[in-house]
């Protein structure tokens, strides 16, 4: 049984780009309809982000905002994304946050919102919430939309590729015309049925691609969807070598990777090899623990080579009272507990860990790619804002912007992108018979993870490279025609969809034979 949704917007992923984006654009009487691969909506790259959302600090201004934007980009950002940024984000965080959410972030004792200081950054000026700001955005967010009666919430919706005339349209002659997007086509992970959500304009708000590395800071779904069904559809992507690795992520073997917040080194933590010794006065001497993030998890990476460890610590015990870490770190004290770390009495075990995705779908200042009628928000598109490196709590940010954005361009411009006709766009034809074997979909997203650990890691060589194209090529083969074989489930998407984002970071760190912010070849 085929199932047809047609609708006025369609928006894959509901984290804070894509859900911004659909209360902007219901609140102005346009019916949404808004999909996750997630049985819980809340389960997003947003949902766990700890640190915060950029604000204005005390003495803070767009310029020197822009200025720490720059430095951590390695120069290398788009400067209309950044000077666009920094002039809009506080209104905006300000209006759709604090004022029509209401979302309580920290306070001070004198009922002053409470900013901290991040690393890259010159003023204290993250707005946060503990060290669980993201997922209690999501929250507020999350019931905002189903509070909306113009927006249709579906969960356990996998996407699938994207609906492109060029490619899926029944009349033949649509291959001449510029490229767009008209949709989607989705499995309901519950009941196997593969449906057709037809749509004026569709919105990819599918988040990041940290599950196709060995350590990650990401959840089970930031597998490179988004990335991989435009790539296929024929739109542009951009600096898609630039692979965030978070410095700080809790090691324990057998233990989850989870994130070690950088409010923590802001707070005064510091980084301590096995001795106790600080080291990064070595690799940074002037921003030393407050380095931008590719110096600090480069620091580590090397500092671990050289000394032959797994691992390395942070220290917080030794530079603030127990009760402050408590107060300020209770997520992070609560899960170190649970594996036997005491944080207020002991150093931290971490490594570093995939965490951001810098690159992606090109977009322009509106969010639009170069499909007719696609637009792409958050970490999925490539605004250039980032450039070879993401600021701290910067990311949040963005999807704000870019999803309030792409919902004002729409809303001034829907009346020009036409209806599809169900009748030119054919149902999905299933090819396979059987399901898919999990043990098999798991022993290859394991051997992608680790050629992209080892081989398009922190430090990049030619030979690795080499070897990961070769390697990954191959597999992809393989994948395509398993994917043919057998019948759609989650996992088999997300495994076509995981060993493409792959190529597509590998080629482009092949192809950028200079060491610039996160990408780093030896």
């Amino acid at each position: 049984m085929q199932e047809l949704i047609q609708c006025d917007v369609l928006i894959i992923g509901c984290g804070v780009a894509g859900s911004i984006a659909a209360l902007q654009l219901a609140d102005a009487g346009i019916q949404v309809v808004v999909t996750t691969r997630a049985s819980d909506p809340e389960e997003s790259n947003t949902y766990y982000a700890q640190g915060g959302i950029v604000y204005e600090g005390k003495g803070d201004s767009p310029e020197l905002l822009a200025k720490d934007i720059f430095h951590a980009g390695a120069g290398y950002c788009n400067p209309q994304a950044v000077e666009l940024l920094a002039k809009e984000a506080p209104g905006l965080v300000r209006s759709l946050f604090l004022e029509k959410l209401s979302i309580p972030f920290d306070r001070t004792s004198d009922g002053g919102l409470s900013l901290a200081l991040e690393g890259g950054h010159s003023v204290a000026r993250i707005l946060h919430a503990a060290d669980s700001t993201g997922s209690l955005i999501e929250r507020y967010l999350i019931k905002a939309l189903k509070a909306n009666s113009n927006i249709t919430l579906l969960t356990d919706t996998t996407a699938i590729d994207l609906l492109t005339p060029a490619h899926h349209s029944l009349n033949r002659l649509s291959v001449y015309d510029t490229l767009s997007c008209n949709g989607a086509f989705f499995l309901n992970q519950s009941t196997g049925h593969v449906h057709r959500v037809l749509a004026r304009t569709t919105i990819l708000a599918s988040g990041g691609l940290g599950q196709v590395y060995l350590r990650t800071t990401n959840p089970a779904g930031a597998r490179g969807d988004g990335l991989a069904m435009a790539y296929r559809a024929g739109a542009r992507v951009l600096n898609c070598e630039f692979v965030q690795f978070h410095p700080t992520a809790f090691y324990q073997q057998g233990a989850p990777c989870f994130l070690i917040t950088e409010a923590m080194r802001g707070a005064g933590a510091k980084l301590i090899d096995s001795r106790g010794n600080l080291f990064m006065q070595k690799y940074d001497p002037e921003w030393k623990d407050l380095a931008p993030r590719d110096v600090v998890a480069r620091s580590i990476h090397q500092e671990m080579l050289t000394s032959g460890v797994t691992h390395v610590f942070l220290d917080i015990a030794s530079y603030l009272p127990a009760k402050d870490i408590k107060e300020r770190f209770p997520f992070i004290y609560e899960n170190c507990l649970e594996y036997g770390v005491d944080i207020t009495q002991e150093p931290i075990p971490i490594v570093p860990a995939a965490h951001y995705f810098c690159g992606g779908v090109w977009v322009d200042l509106w969010g639009r790619t170069t499909l007719d009628h696609l637009y792409a928000v958050g970490e999925v598109a490539c605004t250039g804002l980032h450039g070879a490196n993401r600021l701290a709590s910067t990311s949040l940010l963005e999807g704000v912007v870019w999803g309030s954005r792409a919902a004002e361009h729409i809303k001034k411009s829907l009346k020009e992108h036409p209806k599809s006709k169900a009748d030119d766009i054919p149902p999905w034809i299933e090819t396979g018979t059987e399901i898919p074997d999990s043990a098999l979909i798991s022993q290859d997203m394991s051997v992608i993870k680790n050629i992209m650990w080892n081989y398009t890691g922190l430090i990049r060589t030619t030979e690795r490279l080499q070897r990961a194209m070769r390697e990954l090529r191959h597999l992809e083969s393989e994948i395509e025609r398993f994917y043919q074989a057998v019948k759609l489930t989650d996992g088999i998407i997300g495994l076509r969809n995981a060993v493409r984002a792959a190529i597509i970071i590998t080629i482009a760190a092949w192809e950028n034979k200079t060491s610039v912010g996160c990408h780093y070849r030896q």
